[in-house]
């Protein structure tokens, strides 16, 4: 699969880089087991800078021992600062992982924080080799992902996602989705913004319920307090406590919770 990137060896403006190809490689694709672990401990290379990012997100490829796995890379250092944000949002993208495996949803690509990446601390997610001429609105007639877009919409109020785009929802060759660009999450003011309201009304399925009470139950992963703060995983389960109480998708009354640009 090939996919395009950004030379960006000297850290310059988007409209000065030329476009390059990289051909996708993987001795480990997102879904298989020990891509975590390669992107904790592996040698990390920068190929280039993704196109089209408001803040700096570059494609490497982790190598640890005989395995390559490809990541989008985005450092604290390249994120530009938000007013109704604190910085750090690579945590976030973190956080985001950790909350969707515990809830044995794994939505998310695999994604681990490094101190020790070539341009300091930030996040690395493994890379989807998706069909990107596809996205929510493409995506949501499928059958197959019903499921899972429903996971992914109880997901994204439980972390109160702020920018859930139709592009970040990807599918790759398998069927299978994959929730990306999660930074804007987990703030404690409601803020959700999301593309996925289909579902508004509807009962929440009893296996979505019963995986959120587990959550509940055994308690928010250890990982996620060393991402958030007390009041951001207070925030976090009184969200998931009112989506068990409600158990059914909310409706927008106001109309004005999507994200923007739509895709």
């Amino acid at each position: 699969m090939d996919d395009e990137l950004e030379d960006d060896d000297e850290l310059e403006d988007d409209d000065e880089l030329e476009a390059a190809v990289y051909e996708y490689r993987a001795t480990l694709r997102p879904g298989e087991p020990g891509v975590a672990g390669v992107l904790r401990s592996g040698r990390v290379d920068v190929l280039g800078r993704m196109p089209w990012s408001s803040n700096g997100t570059y494609l490497v490829e982790v190598h640890h021992d005989d395995d390559v796995v490809p990541a989008v890379y985005k450092p604290a250092g390249g994120e530009r600062p938000l007013w109704d944000f604190p910085d750090g949002l690579w945590r976030r993208e973190v956080a985001a992982a950790v909350l969707s495996d515990a809830l044995g949803w794994h939505l998310v690509p695999p994604t681990v924080g490094r101190e020790d990446a070539p341009m300091g601390p930030g996040s690395l997610q493994a890379f989807v080799p998706a069909r990107y001429e596809e996205h929510y609105f493409t995506i949501r007639e499928r059958a197959d992902a019903a499921t899972d877009l429903r996971r992914l919409c109880a997901f994204d109020l439980i972390a109160n996602s702020t920018d859930r785009k139709g592009g970040h929802v990807l599918v790759d060759d398998d069927g299978r989705i994959w929730a990306i660009d999660n930074g804007l999450t987990f703030h404690v003011e409601f803020k959700l913004r999301t593309v996925l309201w289909d579902f508004a009304g509807e009962r929440i399925d009893d296996e979505v319920l019963d995986d959120v009470r587990e959550l509940l139950a055994s308690g928010l992963p250890p990982a996620l307090r060393d991402l958030l703060d007390r009041a951001e995983l207070d925030a976090v389960r009184d969200r998931a406590a009112a989506l068990v109480a409600g158990a059914t998708f909310p409706h927008d009354p106001s109309g004005r919770r999507y994200p923007w640009p739509l895709v």
